[in-house]
């Protein structure tokens, strides 16, 4: 009897575990799904991310394209503007020289015009004149010439416009 007990004993030990046993395969089978679900959505998760950084990085150069093209736009009308203002100032120089050659010219045909007239009318003329125009009219005509017609002016008149010519 004592061999059934223990034979019984070792079999109820030995069902016991089979069913241990197949509990932990059991549950090792349920974390093994759990860990295959797992590795699935980190697959999807990881085929996202790719994704959202190829999109991303086209987006990028699509950016930066348009920008490069901007910036060549913007290059361009900066170097026009440039030239424009280059124009405008070689225009700018050009009309002040033509305007001093043409204030010149006619300086020059006043100052004639004073030189041949009488030194006693152009005395009068230019004493009725502002002051920095006569002395400009006189700037232009010969010293000897000067000279006459200052020696027909009012003395104070005479000494102020030499002041003006000295300067």
């Amino acid at each position: 009897m004592r061999v059934f007990v223990l034979s019984v004993l070792f079999l109820l030990n030995l069902f016991a575990s089979d069913d241990k046993l197949f509990e932990c395969n059991k549950i090792f089978q349920e974390r093994k799904d759990e860990l295959l679900l797992e590795l699935d959505r980190i697959d999807e998760q990881k085929q996202s991310l790719q994704a959202l950084k190829s999109a991303t990085e086209e987006l990028l150069k699509r950016k930066k394209r348009d920008l490069d093209l901007r910036e060549e736009e913007v290059n361009k009308k900066l170097k026009e503007i440039k030239q424009r203002e280059e124009n405008i100032k070689n225009m700018l120089a050009e009309n002040k020289r033509v305007l001093k050659e043409l204030k010149s010219t006619k300086m020059s045909k006043l100052a004639q015009t004073y030189s041949k007239m009488k030194a006693a009318s152009a005395a009068q003329i230019l004493s009725n004149l502002d002051e920095k125009e006569a002395v400009s009219i006189l700037n232009e005509l010969k010293p000897k010439t000067v000279g006459q017609i200052l020696s027909k002016m009012d003395p104070k008149k005479a000494s102020k416009l030499t002041e003006l010519l000295v300067k």
